[in-house]
């Protein structure tokens, strides 16, 4: 997956709670294959008419047609487990949401995607919405090494982060990714383990 360091972009304020995975991606989308389709798949029944023409949709709306953060509320991503909730948020360009809570798994697909869910107070949460309905468009910076999030009238919030989750997400490792970097040591493991107990392998082997 992309490797997440530090980030600077519009911020689109999404100020409503429990914005669940079926609203991010309705459920009739789950099985098309992820690729640059999916930006119009984000919130698809909100932005659109039944004739494909937009809605009045701040998504829909210059410069948060091209945001790459959402300022959240809480339970964000709450709902179904669907994984295609974050390839929509991805391929339309979103690569950081913050918010006051996530949806568990929706979070976690998110990390496992290159997407950084950031949680702050809701004192700074809303202080975000705040500045950002006084300057519409205006942009949040986050940098995951100092796990720190950069208002747009310059006040730094800091926020935690699981360090075996920030350490994938700077390298860009997902699961698979993560795991091959033990193969030697797999490897070697299997070797002894082969040399101590012979009478383990399978008949074929011998």
């Amino acid at each position: 997956m992309q490797a997440f360091t530090q980030i600077k972009g519009v911020a689109a304020p999404i100020h409503e709670p429990n914005v669940d995975t079926n609203q991010i991606c309705p459920t009739r989308f789950n099985k098309v294959s992820r690729g640059p389709e999916y930006a119009r798949v984000l919130f698809h029944d909100r932005r659109f008419n039944l004739d494909g023409s937009e809605k009045e949709h701040l998504l829909n709306i210059d410069p948060y047609n091209r945001a790459q953060i959402i300022v959240a509320d809480r339970n964000w991503g709450c709902g179904s487990s669907r994984e295609s909730a974050v390839y929509a948020l991805y391929e339309f360009g979103i690569r950081c949401v913050i918010a006051t809570s996530f949806g568990d798994i929706h979070a976690n697909n998110c990390a496992k995607n290159g997407l950084l869910p950031v949680i702050l107070s809701e004192a700074e949460v809303l202080e975000l919405h705040q500045q950002l309905a006084l300057k519409p468009g205006a942009e949040i910076a986050v940098d995951l090494a100092t796990q720190s999030v950069t208002a747009p009238n310059g006040r730094v919030f800091q926020f935690d982060i699981h360090p075996v989750r920030k350490l994938c997400l700077l390298k860009g490792l997902d699961d698979i990714a993560r795991t091959e970097q033990y193969a030697d040591a797999a490897q070697a493991f299997h070797a002894h383990y082969d040399r101590e107990r012979p009478w383990l392998k399978p008949l074929s082997a011998h």
